[in-house]
């Protein structure tokens, strides 16, 4: 029976390997985790107990929730794991982990061959060249069969049920008894004999009043990026809507800091260019429809301003240049008042027209919708309502809020052990590493952070991004493998918990008793002097974040006396945060997010303030250090965080190149 309102039932449940989040990562090794585990009782007679618990369902949960219509990472035949990895690095101005991009590039085809076996629609290309979609039922991919490539690295398929497909696997493979949804893990706890090492999570029921306490030897903690610590373009009854999925509230970051474990790159952030108040995809519209964007004059902005990419050697230079530059050279249309940015849709279409079959060009433009259906349901309403027939209109582009996330086009997260045998450094030649963390880029086992028996997978992991959700995948099951490792590596460690549940409950409850004690103050229910609403704190944490760490108001512009202004704002911020108020369970999830918030958005300004240049234009603008620093700033800014002092620590780490990258560049114009 579960307790009430304010007074939960708590469950303890002891556990080898505990799962945190429902998403692509943790559907990965849900479906790779059961035959290692099997693998490992077979050998040895160890019966490891998995657990895998979500905030939501699994079915719809994460970054691929609404569907997608592309698969963004798939290696193929005419690729090697090294061009991908060259890829990753120039697009995110040339700091990344070569290793772990390396790694991904060679396990990640075999993800999408798996979703095609499980009945992933994809789209695939005759022997005269000619495009089917996915409902066609033509040569598998590991069979030869050819996909339609919407660019280098992206894929065409029928994706609205992706997740569902997935997810389905993942359930199958790893069993319903193991698994369980509407449970929000709000608390990593370490262990008692060993601060450097992970004991258990703590978290609640969002249907009852239950409060759960896990231990566990191992835990993958892979619950997402984070999405609105920034205010919102979208206001009023838009409010909320985002481009990112707005569950992901920074809780994989949070958690994971106050466990003790190294950050790195959360500087970084993704400020995609989207259809405007829909946040619709671009990607099919400049890959496969082959359109362009122009400014108010219809004049092509990255033809236009193509002199100022020589501003940003070798990065600019690219055949492709860095997602953050093609920002750059949009920002200086609208700054300077040549705006509306426009995708020209009805030219692309038109072209299309003339080299396509009508067969194909009906499908194009049935597709042109269907993209939108697939991922974006949103943007079609917004068609819909303003009147837009692609073939006759064109859209407004705008550049969204920002960002934090690892697997898109964005590589902030947390410091993770990657492969030994790409020749990855043992040693860390940079000065002012914490002595207690790991030197080198692996220090045994894949996907480990450096919490001993804390793992991340997807946007989790740091200084590799680029992956989406096939790559999120393959890293949730490399994941798995190595916690079955760890588990048998450390069979006799019995994990205690440093904190006493009652102390967990106090903690995670804060928000109920505050409203239960106060809530007869006044008479209107949001308006008391003695609590705070979820809601408005968030829009505190937004205003701040949006006006003073370089949001949408000032135009992604930041220095060091506003980040200073923010630091002030956001100490206060969470003082406040402690008068939070639930008024029943929804309320209490909200709460806990912006606890998770609130962290992450301080490693983003801490960050953001230690690294003395711009190391991505057109994401973010240091007013007072506005260039690339090649020379002292081409290093990963790492970060550890104190949760009893609540102060963090920032230092460097050196950047090595185990890819050759001079391949991606042309000789720079002079």
């Amino acid at each position: 029976m579960a307790g009430v309102f304010g007074n939960p039932e708590v469950i303890q449940e002891e556990v080898d390997i505990l799962m945190i989040g429902g998403g692509m990562a943790n559907c990965g090794a849900a479906y790779e985790i059961v035959r290692w585990a099997e693998a490992a009782k077979a050998a040895t007679g160890t019966d490891l107990k998995i657990k895998l618990v979500d905030k939501a369902a699994m079915d719809r949960s994460g970054a691929v929730a609404q569907g997608l219509s592309a698969i963004n990472t798939y290696i193929g035949d005419t690729q090697d794991p090294a061009d991908y990895a060259r890829m990753v690095s120039n697009d995110l101005m040339g700091i990344t982990r070569d290793d772990l991009a390396y790694d991904l590039g060679r396990h990640v085809d075999e993800s999408v061959h798996l979703f095609e076996e499980w009945g992933l629609p994809i789209w695939k290309l005759d022997e005269n060249g000619e495009r089917h979609d996915g409902a066609q039922g033509m040569t598998p991919l590991k069979d030869g069969g050819k996909p339609v490539r919407s660019g280098k690295w992206q894929i065409m398929i029928n994706g609205e049920s992706y997740k569902w497909i997935v997810a389905e696997a993942a359930k199958k493979a790893l069993g319903l008894d193991r698994i369980q949804e509407r449970i929000f893990i709000v608390k990593l706890v370490n262990d008692k004999n060993d601060k450097n090492r992970i004991a258990g999570a703590v978290g609640f029921s969002t249907r009852d009043h239950t409060l759960h306490v896990y231990k566990a030897k191992a835990i993958l903690l892979a619950a997402g990026g984070c999405v609105n610590i920034f205010r919102p373009r979208s206001v009023g009854e838009g409010t909320g809507r985002a481009w990112y999925p707005v569950w992901n509230a920074g809780s994989t970051y949070s958690m994971a800091a106050e466990a003790g474990a190294e950050l790195t790159m959360m500087e970084n952030r993704f400020v995609p260019a989207r259809f405007k108040d829909g946040y619709g995809p671009v990607g099919a519209w400049f890959l496969l429809f082959k359109s362009q964007a122009t400014n108010a004059f219809g004049e092509t902005y990255m033809t236009k301003n193509k002199d100022m990419l020589n501003d940003y050697p070798p990065y600019g230079q690219a055949a492709v240049p860095a997602s953050c530059l093609r920002n750059h050279l949009m920002l200086k249309e609208m700054k300077e008042g040549r705006g509306p940015i426009w995708m020209d849709t009805v030219t692309a279409l038109g072209k299309l027209r003339e080299t396509l079959t009508p067969r194909e060009v009906k499908h194009l433009e049935a597709e042109a919708w269907e993209d939108f259906l697939d991922m974006c349901v949103g943007q079609c309403g917004i068609w819909v309502g303003e009147n837009v027939e692609p073939e006759k209109k064109n859209s407004e582009l705008m550049p969204t809020e920002p960002y934090l996330l690892g697997s898109h086009s964005g590589c902030c997260g947390i410091w993770t052990s990657g492969p030994e045998d790409v020749g990855a450094p043992t040693t860390e030649t940079e000065a002012g590493v914490p002595a207690h963390l790991p030197s080198g880029w692996n220090w045994g086992y894949r996907g480990m952070t450096t919490v001993n028996g804390l793992f991340t997978a997807g946007d989790g992991v740091g200084a590799s991004g680029h992956k989406f959700s096939s790559g999120s995948h393959a890293e949730g099951r490399l994941a798995a493998k190595a916690m079955v490792k760890y588990c048998l590596d450390n069979k006799d460690f019995k994990p205690e918990l440093d904190t006493s549940v009652e102390d967990l409950v106090d903690a995670i409850y804060r928000p109920v008793r505050n409203y239960l004690e106060f809530k007869d103050y006044t008479t209107a229910i949001d308006v008391n002097p003695n609590y705070i609403t979820p809601k408005m704190l968030q829009f505190r944490l937004q205003k701040i974040m949006d006006e003073y760490v370089a949001g949408v108001a000032p135009y992604y512009i930041t220095n060091e006396h506003m980040l200073n202004v923010a630091a002030e704002k956001l100490d206060m911020l969470k003082e406040d945060a402690l008068k939070m108020r639930a008024k029943d369970l929804h309320e209490l999830l909200r709460a806990w997010e912006n606890y998770h918030r609130i962290l992450t958005a301080e490693a983003h300004m801490r960050h953001i303030m230690f690294r003395q240049e711009s190391r991505y234009p057109g994401f973010y603008y240091r007013a007072d250090k506005n260039f690339v620093d090649e020379e002292n700033w081409h290093c990963f800014v790492n970060s550890i965080y104190d949760k009893t002092t609540q102060k963090w620590t920032c230092f460097k780490r050196a950047h090595v190149d185990l890819v050759d990258k001079s391949k991606l560049f042309k000789p720079a114009a002079h």
